[in-house]
C-alpha cells in the first residue's frame, strides 16, 4: 500500500492509475452512484483505504476508498470520519467487499 501526504497527492495518484471515477453514495439507495453508473455493494470492492487528518480542524478528518466495479470500472469514494461522519457510508462500508492487499 503506498503512503501520500495529502489527500490531493492520493488523488493525483489514483487517478493516474485509472481511478477516476467520483462515485456518490446516495442516501435513497445501497449502492454508488456516478452519472448513470449505480452500483451496490455486491457489485464493487474497496482496493485501497487512505485516512487523512486534518491537523487543526476536525472537519478535515476524511477516509479516501479506491473502489473498483464489477466492470472493471474504477473510481474512488471520499466520507469523513468521527464526528462528521455519514453514517450511510458506513452501513454501506460494512456490505462491501474490501480487498486486502
Amino acid at each position: 500500500m503506498k503512503r501520500y501526504s495529502t489527500l490531493v497527492e492520493a488523488l493525483d495518484d489514483l487517478a493516474n492509475r485509472g481511478y477516476t471515477i467520483d462515485f456518490d453514495l446516495k442516501a435513497n439507495q445501497a449502492g454508488y452512484a456516478s452519472g448513470r453508473l449505480h452500483l451496490h455493494p455486491d457489485e464493487f470492492e474497496i482496493t485501497e483505504v487512505y485516512r487523512f487528518e486534518g491537523f487543526t480542524n476536525p472537519e478535515d478528518n476524511v477516509v479516501l476508498y479506491a473502489v473498483v466495479g464489477k466492470n472493471g470500472q474504477k473510481g474512488f469514494s471520499l466520507n469523513a470520519y468521527g464526528l462528521y461522519a455519514d453514517p450511510v457510508s458506513a452501513e454501506l462500508m460494512a456490505d462491501v467487499t474490501i480487498h486486502h492487499a
